[in-house]
């Protein structure tokens, strides 16, 4: 007989931080029923070990007390030979205001289903119920529930929109892929191509709902039809948490977690988008294209997940990248900016991948390869040691795009391999193998642009951007923004005290000695605070010797720096003077290309 699972979850005690969940399992495992929580969560690689937040685990058969036995980690093992339901209580831990794990506090609740759902072995392909309860203690607060995961239509206490009571789930994958906020949010809805859309906003903010749905629809049509209508899902819910200081977003089949900066939003009277703005919808556009590009069209070794242990592709290149790729795109696409400033934005790009030594240390596949232990785990040395997969793959990913535009006289682009992606993998399940980029690129283009996009994507050379932004009508420009001598270092303030956050390969103060984590304390005597290095370097000329002063824990040390011209690494965007007629119809069909 098939499983029957079913989850009770409640905000029990909002001022300590702690869910109750109950789990009702009808026919456990004879041979003993096995339980486990993820270790990480899709799109965010990185074992986060979501298992330490649980903080206490009972079960019972009837009235009857059960041992659990702890086999691992995450896993817990219920006796054998149990012949009637099992009810497992327990408690999770919810303090991580981030997009990836859970929240709770009396102002709102916040969590996605790999920290808090166990998954049952055996029943993994079954229906889940979920029964979401009101937070105990607070009736009165006014909460409601915003999530993708549908209502349990026609079942007993089904929940109707927005509210408390039982939500269904197809299977274990579609439980833990449907986050939840719940809480006193503001809520704006829209349909984008027919497809009802939603965005629920918590926190302090003075967000104009009105002008951002203005925005989202015509971003959220765009993607829609480059890859075909109908959308893949029937409903879809940005859930946007807004804070003081705060960014990330991570995707989902039919919802994104989104975490702002409450001056981001925007608010009533506001004329052209702030750059604040731009950054938020840049971020949304990023996360709904992941709608496709990697929920749906995944790499082979996600299909399925492992969420027991590291899944390692070298294709994050192509599915962050060219997502990265995208996200900015489509705000010039769907006329949510103006091309100067999307070319501005490309520019900001190109300029950091350029300020990092790492980009000709470590390749965009072996960063792929490599997120687990380096991308998501960067310490002071990273900007010397590795390069992002989502920066560099947007550039990879642009010159692709603009290559197939030139060899093809506008003919095809990368929105044509997209597609064929999408029909290949994303429609069928099918997931992409480690070449399977290169071949299709080979099959538009020739076996020339496969092998050239294999030496960009494998290589640590230098991007072609200036030669290809060329055939387009953009010219690639170096610029020292800050003509004053550097000391090649990335700064962070520590109250009035400034520390050195990065000292960056061949810069000054590594040459001299300097480290990170080391605290400025003067230059040639002058005390140096958060608010005047830049002040003091620049009544310096390239080339003289200043003697800087620093802590490094607690003891007094002295350095002898030469100074060093600016580097021109600052990328600068811009139309050419004059430009062929060829040039323009590309560069308008590469902005404003439709599907």
């Amino acid at each position: 007989m098939p499983c029957s699972v079913r989850f009770t979850i409640q905000a029990a005690q909002p001022a300590a931080h702690l869910f109750d969940i109950t789990l009702r399992i009808e026919r456990p495992d004879p041979a003993g029923q096995v339980l486990s929580l993820p270790a990480w969560i899709p799109g965010s690689y990185m074992i986060r070990e979501f298992a330490r937040n649980v903080v206490s685990l009972t079960a019972k058969a009837g009235a009857r007390h059960l041992a659990v036995v702890k086999q691992d980690k995450h896993t817990w093992v219920l006796p054998a030979r149990l012949d009637e339901p099992v009810t497992v209580n327990y408690t999770v831990y919810a303090w991580d205001l981030s997009v990836r794990a859970a929240h709770l506090d009396q102002t709102h609740g916040f969590f996605n289903g790999t920290s808090v759902f166990l998954k049952v072995h055996g029943c993994e392909q079954q229906p889940h119920f979920v029964d979401i309860r009101p937070p105990r203690g607070l009736k009165d607060a006014g909460w409601r529930v915003a999530t993708s995961l549908p209502e349990a239509a026609g079942e007993a206490g089904a929940a109707e929109r927005y509210g408390f009571g039982l939500y269904r789930a197809e299977d274990y994958d579609a439980l833990i892929d449907h986050p939840v906020e719940m809480g006193t949010f503001t809520l704006a809805e829209f349909d984008a191509c027919g497809v009802p859309h939603a965005v629920a906003i918590t926190g302090r903010h003075d967000c104009d709902t009105t002008r951002l749905v203005a925005d989202l629809k015509p971003i959220c049509e765009a993607q829609i039809r480059l890859f075909g209508e109908p959308a893949p899902m029937d409903r879809y819910v940005f859930l946007t948490m807004a804070v003081g200081d705060g960014y990330g977003g991570l995707e989902h089949r039919a919802s994104t977690a989104l975490l702002c900066s409450r001056n981001d939003l925007p608010y009533a009277g506001m004329d052209e988008p702030t750059e604040g703005y731009r950054q938020f919808l840049g971020l949304c556009s990023h996360e709904y294209f992941h709608t496709w590009n990697v929920k749906r069209i995944k790499p082979a070794a996600f299909v399925p997940y492992d969420l027991t242990q590291e899944g390692y592709t070298r294709l994050l290149w192509a599915f962050e990248g060219f997502t990265s790729y995208y996200d900015d795109l489509m705000l010039v696409r769907s006329g949510r900016i103006s091309e100067k400033d999307y070319l501005a934005l490309l520019s900001k790009t190109i300029t950091q991948v350029h300020k990092g030594s790492g980009r000709r240390k470590q390749s965009v596949a072996e960063s792929s390869f490599e997120a687990w232990t380096k991308y998501y785990r960067q310490d002071e040395n990273s900007p010397n040691a590795i390069v992002s997969y989502y920066t560099k793959g947007s550039l990879v990913a642009l010159l692709l795009d603009l290559r197939l535009r030139a060899d093809s006289k506008g003919a095809r682009s990368l929105d044509d391999l997209m597609r064929a992606l999408w029909q290949r993998h994303g429609l069928t399940g099918v997931g992409v193998e480690e070449e399977g980029i290169f071949a299709l690129a080979a099959e538009l283009g020739g076996p020339a642009l496969g092998r050239w996009l294999r030496e960009l994507v494998e290589g640590t050379d230098e991007l072609p951007l200036d030669a290809w932004l060329k055939r387009l009508g953009l010219t690639l420009a170096w610029e020292a923004p800050n003509g004053s001598p550097g000391l090649g270092v990335r700064t962070a303030a520590d109250g009035d005290a400034l520390k050195l956050a990065n000292v960056y390969d061949g810069g000054a103060a590594q040459a001299a000695g300097l480290s990170a984590g080391d605290v400025l304390v003067a230059l040639d005597g002058i005390r140096i605070t958060s608010a005047n290095l830049d002040k003091l370097l620049a009544r310096r000329l390239a080339g003289e010797t200043v003697r800087v002063h620093a802590f490094r824990r607690d003891e007094l040390m002295e350095f002898e720096v030469e100074l060093q011209a600016a580097p021109a690494d600052t990328a600068k965007l811009a139309l050419a003077e004059r430009s062929s007629g060829q040039a323009k119809t590309l560069r308008q069909g590469w902005l404003a290309a439709s599907a």
